[in-house]
Parts: C-alpha cells; structure tokens; sequence
C-alpha cells in the first residue's frame, strides 16, 4: 500500500528534473584526458541553443585520472555541471552483440539532441533486454538510433548512417575519410543488412552479430562480425 504523499523536495523543483529541460552529453576520458571533447563541445552548444540554455562552459574541471572513465557534462539554467566515473563495461564480446528493434519512438523534434527528455531510449532499453541495444523508431517506421549507442549499418555494400537520430561523436570519429552516406532506413530494410556495429562513448564500436524483433518469417538476422582495425582510444572496447 502506498505511503501518504510528500512534499517535493527543493533540489527537484526545477524545470531540469520535472520536464527534462537540460542537456548532456557524455565524454570517454583516457587517464584524466577527455577524448573528443571539442567535438562533444560543438554538440553541447547546438543542443543548449536548441532549447534555450547557457552557453555550456568549455573549460572541464580536471578529471580523476581513471584509466578509462567516462565524464558526464549537463547544462541546466543554472550553469554547466559534471561528473566523472571509471568506465568497467567489463570484457570484450568478442563475438559481436545482439540488438533488438523495439516499437518505442523517439521524439520528433528532440531525437536528434541529446537532453534530459531521456525517458524514449529507457523505454526502449527496456523492451530490448536483454539483448545489448535497442533500436528507436521515428513516426514513419524508419530506424533513426539506439537506446545508448548509435547505429551504422552495412546495406548493398554501403555504410549508411540511419537519418534522423542523434548525430553521435563517437560513429563520426569511426567514419572519418570512410565513404558512408546518410539517409532514411526503414525498419524493413534490416533484413538486408550484411554487417552492423553500435558507436558510443561508453563501449567505442562494436560490432553486431544479431538483429532481433524483425517482422515477416524470418523475425531475427545474424551478421558477419568485424572488429574495427583501430587503436584509437576514443573507439576501442574500453579496456581492450
């Protein structure tokens, strides 16, 4: 049986915790040394202009010199905030990971900025367990991103980056001098995709080795698995 109501506390009545007004981004650190800051800078900026927030703070507190670790910067109306812990995702799948298609969308005007409206790919982490990802939709059936990562999919030969979701730092390192193009991916085109990989600032570029929640006969694909050739601190498993 619930409990009598109680009174909300000072620290949460503000627009940041009761409506999402707020964003972040979420940076990969190296032994105190944020990778691909000016990059996540750069978004940050977009993103507070986008919804009317300060100018985010460019210069980090020194971070704690984690071997890998993972900084959070949020901006809210009162200013720039951080936060800093190790990255442990614990070891490689070196055979690939599972993602999953799940019927939850993102929102049409914030699903290509990363905010405090976060409660989409929670749902979407939710549906998808518990295979590695989850795959949002848009209102036209079209894949657009991931619960936590960005996708980049293999189809005809070509990389293609789905249209539509949050332009991820980590997918753009990846594809750099990389011929890809950029456009809409119905959900009915995963049935054709040869290889995949996920890219974000917790777990680098991973490769997928299994789509599931397809419609039609055949409900899940296996891929052929390619790690990256990469060193690159900023793309490799942390740890790895």
């Amino acid at each position: 049986m619930a409990g009598p109501v109680k009174a909300l506390p000072d620290g949460v009545n503000d627009p940041a915790w009761l409506h999402g007004a707020s964003a972040f981004t979420t940076v990969r650190t190296r032994l105190g040394a944020a990778l691909l800051w000016p990059e996540h800078l750069a978004r940050l900026r977009h993103t507070c202009a986008f919804l009317g927030l300060p100018d985010p703070d460019p210069d980090l507190p020194p971070p704690n010199p984690h071997a890998w670790g993972l900084l959070r910067v949020t901006v809210m109306e009162g200013g720039t905030f951080a936060s800093h812990r190790p990255l442990t995702p614990g070891p490689r799948p070196e055979g690939g990971v599972t993602i999953r298609l799940t019927g939850v969308q993102v929102h049409p005007q914030l699903g290509a900025h990363k905010t405090g409206n976060y409660l989409p790919y929670r749902l979407a982490t939710r549906e998808a367990a518990p295979a590695f990802e989850g795959l949002l939709l848009d209102a036209y059936g079209q894949v657009v991103d991931g619960s936590r990562t960005s996708p980049l999919l293999e189809l005809g030969g070509e990389l293609v980056v789905p249209a539509g979701g949050l332009p991820s730092v980590t997918r753009a390192a990846f594809l750099r001098s990389t011929p890809h193009v950029t456009r809409p991916v119905h959900a009915g085109e995963l049935a054709r995709v040869t290889r995949a990989w996920v890219c974000g600032s917790g777990v680098g570029t991973v490769p997928v080795a299994r789509i599931e929640g397809l419609s039609g006969e055949c409900p899940a694909r296996d891929l052929g698995v390619q790690w990256p050739d990469t060193t690159d601190p900023a793309l490799v498993w942390p740890g790895g």
